[in-house]
């Protein structure tokens, strides 16, 4: 059997004003004192200030880099930063992309690594895999497990109410993960973790039972989102792979950012890519379908802001995005006719 390293967060805090408890908690990690503090440019800049400050009255060192997209060139932007200033440990803060690039950075020089997310957008905020634009990668790949995951409600409720049902959309996309894992165990005898897809369910089942609470935009809201989140990356963990939370919809996604040049946000696009996945399956896609309609998420290409050509080519290549990766899809893809009867029967297109 494959052996696999089983990599968890040593320390997760949630809740408002946590931010305060940051540097105790810190200290506890027995880490060091110097950081590297990543953030976006945009609204988390004023939070990078804030928690840098904190951490600053406490006695740490902290030094701020703010980067615009996960790019490599941020990689090695912030690598540098890393290596100059000798620093003890990398803390990400903001949304997908300033996160995706902290712990990039930090697996490359092995530093410790702490996920300080603001957004509810996607579950990496707890996984060990990272989207860099720039590495010849369309798909996740391998980054470092976030030692420490603080997430100041706070911070996350003043996110934009978009980005909290994107989180959603890439939860529920757990269901038609899992069946694809399960599907090729079977054919293929690949590496199947019982517990790391319970988990994941379980994080889909989340949202999908508590949809309603969801859909007023409270703090509670907002903390449902992230706990699922955050379960779904520790899945990833104890996978040792992307396979729990990441299928044929992520698929589509992935060859939907190459015809259409990231139209949407991830979590939109795995949305409406489920819908069609679970059509593949036979399971209940008009309920996904009603819960993220219900919820103002994209379930068709119109609001994507796509055109229906774009989403039959998408369909027909996805399953050339990662080969080595079994799925619903299959090793040969839908045919052009397939696609757009799948799209069209989901309501996807016109």
């Amino acid at each position: 059997m494959a052996r696999h390293l089983i990599d968890l967060p040593r320390s997760i805090l949630i809740g408002s004003g946590i931010r305060y408890e940051v540097p105790q908690r810190i200290l506890s990690l027995g880490i060091g004192r110097s950081f590297l503090l990543v953030s976006g440019s945009g609204n988390t800049r004023a939070y990078a200030k804030e928690v840098s400050e904190i951490l600053t009255d406490k006695g740490f060192e902290v030094s701020r880099i703010e980067i615009s997209a996960s790019t490599i060139e941020n990689v090695e932007k912030v690598i540098e930063a890393l290596r100059e200033r000798g620093i003890d440990g990398v803390i990400g803060l903001g949304g997908g992309k300033a996160i995706d690039v902290a712990k990039y950075s930090a697996k490359q020089l092995g530093k410790p690594f702490i996920s300080f997310p603001t957004a509810p957008s996607h579950d990496g905020i707890a996984s060990p895999f990272a989207s860099i634009k720039g590495i010849g990668e369309v798909k996740s790949v391998g980054a470092v497990t976030p030692i420490a995951i603080f997430v100041d409600l706070d911070y996350m409720v003043k996110s934009p109410r978009r980005l909290l049902i994107a989180g959603v959309g890439d939860l529920i996309a757990k269901f038609t993960a899992v069946l694809d894992w399960r599907l090729a165990h079977l054919l293929h005898n690949e590496y199947y973790a019982e517990y790391a897809a319970s988990l994941a369910i379980h994080s889909a089942k989340h949202v999908i039972n508590s949809w309603q609470r969801i859909k007023n935009g409270t703090i509670d809201s907002y903390r449902i989102v992230v706990e699922g989140l955050i379960s779904s990356g520790v899945a990833m963990c104890i996978a040792g792979s992307t396979r729990p939370a990441s299928g044929s919809e992520h698929l589509f996604s992935h060859a939907l950012d190459m015809v259409a040049g990231y139209p949407a946000l991830h979590g939109e696009q795995v949305g409406v890519g489920t819908i069609m996945m679970a059509y593949l399956h036979g399971k209940k896609w008009r309920r996904i379908r009603y819960i993220l309609k219900a919820l103002g998420a994209p379930t068709s290409a119109k609001e994507l802001g796509v055109s229906r050509e774009k989403i039959i080519e998408a369909l027909t290549i996805a399953h050339k995005i990662r080969p080595e990766r079994y799925t619903i899809l299959g090793r040969d893809g839908l045919s052009i006719e397939a696609a757009e009867n799948l799209a069209i029967a989901t309501k996807v297109i016109d």
